[in-house]
């Protein structure tokens, strides 16, 4: 889920604003999972009987309507809600960029950004473990240095093909390292003999 989509100036929010202006609760259902449609269509049938009743009613419900939509479209990510965000807050600077890309239907900026900080943040994983691979096999500490880096670069590797792939959760996975231990995967420890 997009950082912001529990914001006021948030993509579910604003598809719930279109949604009581025009009166078509089907701008705003395709943000929530199916199932909780008739949540959504109750809350905003009674949200457009409020507007109907005066300005503070009206205000009133409309957030209370945003509310819903957000908390109901959170548990369909598997997140909870934790209130509505003020509208804002820094995204980042992937998601203007995302957004950008489907406003103009050109992507080119978003992957041009991405690429590069991909490329640096592995050039500099890779070169972390390069500069400790050459461990003196007596020096413990010097070694799992070494495995930590190793770690760094390769599953930091996987978890970024797996979730490019499509093989990455939603949630938290365990660290594949920490229950796995040295393995066929893991580096040969046997260092560089120094002096």
């Amino acid at each position: 889920m997009p950082p912001h989509c529990d914001t006021k100036d948030g993509p579910v929010v604003t598809a719930a604003k279109r949604a009581l202006e025009s009166g078509n609760v089907n701008l705003v259902l395709i943000w929530v999972p199916e199932e909780a449609e008739g949540e959504v269509k109750g809350a905003f049938d009674r949200v457009i009987q409020a507007r109907k009743a005066g300005q503070a009613a009206w205000e009133g419900a409309d957030e209370w309507f945003f509310e819903t939509v957000v908390r109901l479209h959170r548990a369909g990510e598997g997140e909870a809600f934790t209130g509505l965000k003020p509208a804002g807050l820094d995204e980042g600077p992937v998601v203007p960029r995302a957004e950008k890309a489907i406003e103009t239907g050109d992507p080119g900026e978003t992957i041009r950004f991405i690429r590069q900080a991909l490329e640096e943040d592995l050039k500099h994983r890779f070169r972390r473990v390069m500069e400790t691979k050459g461990y003196d096999v007596n020096d413990v500490a010097a070694g799992r240095a070494y495995v930590q880096a190793f770690i760094g670069f390769v599953v930091h590797a996987h978890h970024l093909h797996a979730g490019i792939s499509g093989h990455g959760g939603h949630g938290h996975e365990g660290h594949p390292a920490a229950s796995r231990g040295p393995g066929k995967n893991m580096p040969k420890t046997e260092g560089t003999p120094k002096g």
